[in-house]
């Protein structure tokens, strides 16, 4: 079972087949541009500025460096004991896995993870790996404090629409919440494949932790992909499927990937808000006039969620499929 992870602790020399993108779906690296991404500072006084620039990125405080360590820990581990968490079922709840989802895609990405789902978690946390022997407190502990910022955003995302600034609680009823530990190996040709292509993620919003030191995180922006470099004691912010559904368009799902690096390894820690899965999600009434029709159709989480996973990451937009 030792090929079908890339954690292992062996260096590759060339890239395997399976990895290889063809020409016309590979990153060309050399046309990535750089530009200034904004930053949030959530414990300003001034909350109508806060509310008109929350889209575009946050800074927060806290327990960033105890995270990456226990991620870093568990994916150190010796194989055979990582392993044990291992399966290639996307219904799992927690589970060790490869690229994104083996028994459908014909191209692998570079790329392990392990997913939790954390919330409510006394449900889920005895299933979590022991060792490391932090690694239950520590990730509960941080589960806990991104559950309420994630809480505070989507707050003042409603009141950016117009929306009462419960809206977005009432409509999602008790979400749910997941992670995922991403771990990026060195790789020896970084510019024939991806960690993970160009998506949009199927929750509410993403809220990720990014690898402090190596960079690989680019966003769509105006036709081109623009780097996200790590900046210190700050998250990431991403508006996933369901906000730009609820927005009827307004908000645009965020466009993004990850690309690998030669001779350092990387490791991100992505935290998922996502509806309850019989919420009904569908373009909000007050934002949705005769000049603006509603643009998708209503539909639960549930169904959304079984669509996304039931394809390739790669294909077009799954919201695509919900248009009215």
């Amino acid at each position: 079972m030792a090929e079908t992870v890339l954690s292992t602790g062996i260096r590759y020399e060339t890239l395997p087949e399976n990895y290889v993108r063809p020409p016309s779906d590979r990153p060309r690296l050399s046309e990535v541009v750089s530009e200034h991404i904004p930053l949030i500072d959530l414990g300003r006084s001034d909350t109508l500025q806060i509310i008109h620039e929350i889209g575009k990125a946050c800074e927060s405080h806290g327990f960033f460096q105890k995270m990456a360590r226990i991620a870093k820990e568990f994916f150190d581990m010796p194989l055979e004991e990582k392993m044990r968490f291992y399966s290639d079922d996307p219904s799992k709840k927690m589970r060790l896995s490869t690229s994104f989802n083996v028994k459908k895609e014909k191209v692998h990405n570079w790329r392990d993870y392990l997913r939790l789902h954390c919330y409510p978690l006394e449900e889920f946390v005895h299933e979590w790996p022991s060792p490391p022997s932090a690694f239950k407190d520590v990730v509960s502990t941080y589960c806990t404090e991104v559950r309420q910022l994630g809480f505070k955003l989507l707050e003042l995302i409603s009141e950016s629409l117009g929306l009462e600034r419960d809206y977005m609680e009432k409509v999602l009823g008790k979400q749910g919440q997941h992670m995922a530990i991403n771990y990026y190996p060195p790789c020896p040709e970084p510019e024939l494949t991806y960690g993970l292509p160009g998506h949009t993620d199927p929750n509410t919003i993403t809220i990720l932790l990014q690898d402090q030191h190596v960079a690989g995180l680019q966003v769509q922006r105006n036709g081109k992909w623009v780097a996200v470099d790590p900046h210190p004691n700050a998250l990431v912010v991403n508006i996933g499927d369901q906000l730009q559904a609820l927005s009827n368009g307004r908000y645009k799902s965020v466009w993004h990937r990850a690309v690998v690096n030669s001779n350092k390894e990387r490791i991100s820690i992505a935290s998922f808000l996502c509806p309850a899965n019989d919420a009904v999600i569908g373009p909000a009434n007050p934002l949705t006039k005769e000049v603006s029709p509603a643009i998708y159709r209503n539909f639960t989480y549930d169904e959304y969620y079984k669509k996304f996973w039931s394809r390739n990451l790669d294909e077009e937009h799954c919201l695509e499929l919900f248009r009215r």
